[in-house]
């Protein structure tokens, strides 16, 4: 008699989604830290610190921040560390902009004006 082995079931759409993002996160602190290396730009040592251990949570829990609010579920990054990424990789391709820009079509504030002057 032939015996038939047991199909594992297919993953769920949520588990391919939450492998997706850790791939993607690491594939992106990897960038990050490469395109530093390659352009000659020194990291600050918080700045590796955190690719360091970011990727390390990473890749031992599957995310890298333990607040279930501070992310979205099924993201390896919270918000915070995303946008800190950002910041890392642009330093890298040498793109500081300095202090944040105003919006496109922002209000200019008012001019202050005193009573007394007319």
């Amino acid at each position: 008699m032939a015996t038939r082995l047991k199909r594992k079931p297919p993953p769920s759409p949520y588990e391919l989604q939450r492998k997706a993002a850790q791939r993607a996160a690491l594939n992106a602190l990897k960038r990050a830290r490469r395109s530093a290396e390659k352009a000659g730009v020194s990291l600050s040592e918080w700045e590796d610190e955190f690719l360091t251990s970011v990727s390390e949570r990473v890749k031992e829990h599957g995310r890298a921040f333990g607040d279930p609010e501070l992310g979205g579920p099924g993201q390896a990054l919270s918000a915070m560390q995303g946008r800190k990424l950002k910041e890392i990789a642009k330093k890298a391709i040498g793109e500081d902009n300095g202090p944040p820009q105003r919006k496109r079509g922002a209000r200019k504030p008012y001019p202050s004006r005193d009573i007394n002057d007319e």
